[in-house]
């Protein structure tokens, strides 16, 4: 049972809480951000402030200071928020300067995501169908296959995949209706031919000729649908079958990879098609369930195709440019 959350109660209760509602209005739901401006208040109110103009940077470093962190990224999560906070009451006419000052840590040895290839993904499928089945789990293989393939590709997230029920399917429209998004926003994510084929093969396998609309999409009884840590797990326990070749400063592959890997092949796809990545990141970041197209940018990862197709692309444009 999660304990309930104690009340805002020093002079900034109130910007807080505007400030929050503002936040989860536009879309995000802010709960590591909402926990971070719950220790400012109580710091404040502990330190019995009652005046803004006591809230100096003076304060914030000791606030910032009476919270270690140990990673510069958990660090710079805190500050960042803190700065964006004061930044708004700003704008809003409530304090008169930001007394945030402290500067980001460096950070280092950031995780360079596994990005899989198409071969690597077949042979995730591959893996996945060939699983044993389990007294209470009788389609085991064909709900992770099927779960997989839709990770990598449609670059959804594995909770998306997991909400989904048989009636979000549209084989008229070619969608999936994905709702309870990261931002509280449901969308449409169209499929090709290939995804429709194996997205009917699997119902009429899994469900039969007369699927309840409201079942589950994948689940292995009637309790419910296969929980995101569990299909995480069995994402691990395939990996050594992968004989995966890990490049030297890149993390083990995790499941959320998959989505990496969506991400950098569509654009690798754009650039080899002539296609300006510029002018469509905003159609891959709506269709990644993403507010905004810096969002997206977190998934680019660049790499070694990347980089020789955005060398091709500039010597068309700039013939000889390369040249001294």
């Amino acid at each position: 049972m999660s304990r309930p959350r104690a009340e805002l109660r020093s002079l900034l209760a109130g910007p807080i809480s505007v400030f929050l509602q503002y936040k989860t209005a536009l879309g995000c739901k802010f709960q590591t951000e909402a926990a971070a401006l719950r220790l400012l208040d109580s710091f404040i109110a502990d330190r019995c402030v009652v005046a803004l103009d006591q809230i100096d940077s003076r304060l914030i470093d000791a606030f910032l200071a009476s919270r270690p962190r140990e990673h510069a990224r958990s660090y710079n999560h805190l500050v960042g928020v803190t700065r964006r906070f004061f930044a708004w009451a700003l704008v809003q006419g409530i304090v008169e300067r930001n007394p945030v000052n402290a500067r980001p840590r460096r950070t280092t040895g950031q995780r360079i995501p596994y990005l899989f290839s198409l071969v690597e993904a077949q042979r995730l499928l591959d893996a996945a169908r060939s699983m044993r089945t389990r007294p209470k789990a009788p389609h085991r293989a064909l709900v992770y296959e099927t779960v997989f393939a839709l990770l990598y590709g449609l670059g959804l997230r594995v909770g998306e995949v997991t909400r989904l029920l048989v009636s979000d399917v549209d084989f008229e429209r070619t969608t999936l209706s994905v709702r309870d998004t990261k931002f509280y926003k449901s969308r449409l994510v169209p499929f090709g031919p290939r995804m429709g084929e194996r997205l009917a093969r699997y119902l009429d396998q899994r469900f039969g000729p007369q699927p309840d609309p409201e079942a589950p999409l994948f689940s292995f009884t009637r309790r419910g649908a296969v929980h995101e840590g569990t299909i995480s797990l069995t994402f691990h326990s395939l990996l050594p079958q992968l004989k995966l070749d890990v490049p030297v400063g890149v993390c083990t592959p995790r499941l959320h990879d998959l989505r990496h890997a969506f991400a950098v092949g569509t654009l690798l796809r754009w650039y080899r098609s002539g296609v300006d990545p510029n002018t469509r990141l905003i159609q891959l970041s709506t269709f990644l369930g993403h507010s905004d197209p810096a969002s997206t940018s977190v998934y680019l990862t660049i790499t070694e195709e990347l980089l020789r197709e955005a060398d091709r692309r500039f010597r068309v444009f700039a013939p000889g440019g390369g040249q001294s």
